[in-house]
């Protein structure tokens, strides 16, 4: 099995470094990183940059940079991400998570074990099962994420605890069928949906997501924020559900 991880980045200089090494020094998670950079306007990409000339070779790439100068968005990136990773390199299965460390890389072999074994088609790491953690978030954006994803299992299915994970791998297969869809994390729900529709076998491995220790949060700096990003995935729930009733 070829392995990809993709991370989508924007200015992550402070972690990427020692994302990508984890990655690629855990023998049983990822052969290859892709980063996808929307035009950061730090360092991020020249980090990338020397980290492919040390461990790539003629005949062996392992870290590979495509930067977007006028895309932006964490869903397209993702996505772009995983066209190039799939047409361009082949892979077999693909992983995607946030670059901030909040996503421990040496859990990424946990994700990739069912789908080596043939036991599911995509795997989420979940925050809300048995041994999974939200240390990373504050009461408001924990109660919030809780929400959401009661309101998902309510509408979409109880047998996922954590619709808005973000922390994925899947089969190749799957991802030539479905491709990502909306604007932020909300694209998780979807995706999840939709492979249940299509009769993918899902299976949630825990995680325990941390803080950040460096870096400024992507996801919401106040109530505001957290509300309107809130609303998008409360939206998506509804979205799926009408069209759950009406096939």
């Amino acid at each position: 099995m070829f392995v990809c991880t993709v991370l989508p980045t924007y200015n992550e200089e402070a972690n990427i470094e020692l994302l990508v090494e984890s990655l690629l020094n855990n023998q049983q998670g990822s052969n290859m990183v892709l980063i996808v950079d929307d035009n950061s306007c730090d360092a991020t990409a020249e980090k990338v940059r020397n980290l492919s000339i040390k461990y790539n070779r003629y005949d062996k790439i392992q870290v590979a940079l495509v930067q977007r100068r006028n895309d932006r968005g964490l869903t397209t990136a993702i996505q772009y991400g995983i066209d190039v990773a799939t047409k361009r390199y082949g892979a077999n299965i693909v992983t995607w998570m946030d670059c901030d460390l909040s996503m421990p890389p040496e859990d990424v072999p946990q994700l990739l074990t069912p789908l080596v074994e043939g036991a599911a088609d995509i795997v989420v790491g979940s925050r809300w099962i048995s041994g999974g953690a939200d240390l990373a978030h504050g009461f408001m954006a924990r109660t919030l994420s809780k929400i959401i994803n009661g309101w998902a299992q309510l509408l979409l299915g109880n047998d996922i605890s954590d619709y808005t994970s973000g922390f994925v791998a899947a089969n190749t297969k799957v991802l030539k069928t479905l491709r990502l869809q909306g604007d932020y994390g909300e694209y998780c729900i979807d995706f999840i949906c939709r492979s249940k529709r299509n009769g993918y076998k899902i299976v949630e491995i825990p995680y325990v997501c941390v803080p950040r220790t460096k870096g400024e949060s992507k996801t919401g700096l106040n109530l505001y924020d957290y509300l309107i990003r809130g609303r998008k995935y409360i939206s998506t729930v509804w979205k799926l559900f009408i069209y759950k009733q009406s096939v």
